[in-house]
């Protein structure tokens, strides 16, 4: 049965017409693989990339590995020597926008993106004063206009001595490793209809994954996946419409909140007329993968239009948690976490394989931290539900989980509808977390989640669609939430839904987070503090303040022996979209302008990254 418990503890011209409407309306290393190792079937050639990724010297993956675990075994920096860090070594971007990224490191080469114009940077770790080679996608000034929220970018993926990137304007580039130059290129978007593209690519097998953003412009959400030697599209799967274009077998594909097959249509059934053509639901959060299910994870987003009195019914599949056949794009299973709605809770946050004890077993599970407040615990086999918590007590848009149907008890008066300024609503649209991805620790068992604390008040409104301009219909103010604070960093255990440990911030904490052997976590803070804290405990055992705001993710590497901390500072995102695009109005920027009016008392644009190491009498000695 799912359970409840509620734990009491002490952007550019189009982003900014949106927060103008929200204001009036290698050398390749001895690691590295060869083509010869790389098999072409999606189960044996991704076991080359599970391979690599099982090094803990390196970090080939965006997330580390296809779990997700943004985890490292190497322990060379611990609870005892952390306070010892130093600035290694730095490197400036060459950007003013946010870094919402991580660096991979392959062998003795160090791959990462940045923002806007997407600069792509390989850097020989054994010469890191010199920059390898340098990428510059051709621009496309269609592509800044349309950019919500922020001109961000997520990393990119590696494989087979290629480097796999995507630009905002939806162009998919493959790479050669070692040279930078371009062996292809292929079309994922339309700037000029809505679409963008952000998220960090993800590569099994021989196949490309590759989702689009866009859904504050009517953007109907897909996910494709590319041939990694031709960039051929292969298949795409979209959010919602004909069972046809989703891929989803009426008969086969599982409704994880009722165990039962989806039936003929169910998106369709679900859309008023053709609203569905301009349904949002994109996909631009992360990817994981099950090699022994041979499934694909991942959620899509919010519905177009934000004003939910446009669009009756459940609005399916947006919201949702797929499971897909990454051979076939094939839907297996679909798990919807917040029908109909009406608050901008995108499901696109990560999915986090691990497993979990369910009623005396070890189950294959999937965890994940919903924008809405809820922390879901699923088979990831077949999407029942094992758990479902608020993982932030101040939730109150629902009352708790229906146990017979597992979808959410909406509190009628925190339901939005045009024309109603709804106020007090808990969390804001920025969600009690957005991308900003958790770290799961298997010593402890426990996730540990950079989180945000917000409320809101919301109305509604009659918009029209218009390819390739703002379809939101809805002003937004965001508070912090009770307490006064906007960030939490938390310890959890999402089977029991308590919370450990946590610690509380200024302003959200909009930066992923990192665990390591060393019993040691990671995380930045929008002020650009960079922090190791004690995993047992929460205390902090180090900090240091970076020249910007930290919206990126923190990975750790070890080369000549030495264990490295790497993170990208660059204020920006959602969360500082009034200093990126220089908006005043409270309401502006989806809102999230006027929350966080205060942050450039604390920091500024720019962007760096920057790596951490022990001194190396310390490091010897470990």
């Amino acid at each position: 049965m799912t359970k409840l418990r509620i734990r009491l503890r002490g952007p550019s011209l189009k982003a900014t017409a949106l927060g103008l409407l929200g204001a009036g309306v290698l050398a390749l290393g001895a690691h590295a693989q060869s083509s010869s190792t790389m098999g072409m079937s999606a189960t044996g050639a991704s076991t080359s990339l599970e391979t690599l990724a099982k090094d803990a010297n390196q970090w080939v993956l965006p997330s580390g590995d296809y779990a997700n675990w943004r985890y490292s075994r190497l322990n060379q920096i611990n609870t005892t020597n952390v306070k010892d860090l130093q600035v290694a070594w730095t490197m400036s971007t060459g950007t003013n926008r946010g870094l919402e990224g991580q660096p991979l490191v392959v062998g003795n080469m160090m791959y990462f993106q940045t923002s806007y114009p997407n600069y792509v940077y390989a850097i020989n770790l054994d010469n890191v004063g010199q920059i390898a080679w340098q990428f510059t996608p051709p621009a496309n000034e269609d592509a800044p206009p349309v950019a919500c929220c922020d001109v961000v970018n997520r990393g990119p993926a590696y494989a087979n001595g290629k480097l796999f990137v995507d630009a905002l304007d939806g162009t998919v580039f493959a790479l050669d490793a070692h040279t930078g130059k371009v062996l292809w290129t292929a079309n994922n978007g339309d700037p000029k209809q809505g679409q963008t593209v952000t998220s960090a690519p993800l590569v099994i097998g021989n196949k490309v994954f590759i989702g689009v953003s866009g859904g504050e412009y009517g953007v109907r959400g897909y996910i494709s996946a590319f041939d990694v030697d031709s960039g051929k599209m292969l298949w795409r799967g979209y959010s919602e419409g004909p069972d046809s274009d989703m891929l989803i077998n009426a008969s086969t594909t599982i409704n994880g909140a009722t165990g039962q097959p989806v039936g003929a249509d169910s998106s369709l059934k679900s859309w008023q007329g053709d609203q569905w053509k301009y349904g949002g639901g994109t996909t631009w959060g992360w990817y994981s993968y099950d090699p022994k299910l041979n499934l694909l994870y991942y959620g899509s987003g919010n519905p177009g239009t934000w004003n939910p009195s446009q669009r009756p019914g459940d609005n399916k599949w947006s919201m949702t948690i797929f499971a897909r056949n990454p051979d076939t794009g094939e839907v297996k299973w679909v798990y919807q976490m917040t029908p109909h709605d009406g608050w901008d809770y995108d499901g696109v946050n990560e999915m986090v394989l691990a497993p979990l004890e369910y009623q005396g077993h070890t189950v294959p599970g999937l965890v994940h931290f919903d924008r809405n407040g809820f922390s879901y615990a699923l088979n990831r086999e077949t999407g029942k539900p094992l758990a479902i918590f608020k993982y932030d007590p101040s939730v109150n848009w629902a009352t708790g989980i229906d146990p017979k149907t597992s979808t959410p008890i909406v509190d009628p008066a925190k339901m939005t509808e045009e024309g109603k300024n709804v106020t007090n609503i808990c969390p804001a649209s920025q969600g009690d977390k957005d991308e900003q991805p958790v770290s799961y620790d298997p010593q402890t068992k426990l996730f540990y989640a950079p989180l945000n604390h917000l409320c809101m008040s919301y109305q509604a409104f009659n918009v029209k669609y218009m390819a390739g301009f703002p379809y939101v219909g809805a002003l937004v103010n965001m508070t912090p939430g009770p307490g006064g604070y906007r960030g939490r960093f938390i310890a959890y255990d999402p089977m029991t839904g308590q919370t450990k440990w946590e610690n509380h911030d200024m302003f959200q904490d909009w930066g992923g987070a990192l665990t390591t052997a060393g019993g040691v976590g990671f995380y930045g803070t929008l002020t650009g503090q960079f922090q190791a804290v004690d995993l047992r405990n929460g205390h902090i055992l180090y900090s240091f303040k970076c020249p910007s705001g930290i919206i990126g993710n923190p990975m750790t590497y070890m080369h000549n022996g030495r264990q490295y901390v790497a993170i990208l500072s660059g204020v920006g995102g959602w969360a500082a979209i009034g200093m990126t695009n220089n908006l005043h109005e409270s309401t502006a920027g989806l809102g999230a302008v006027g929350l966080n009016a205060s942050l450039n008392q604390y920091t500024n644009l720019g962007g760096a990254l920057m790596v951490f190491a022990l001194p190396t009498t310390v490091a010897s000695a470990n």
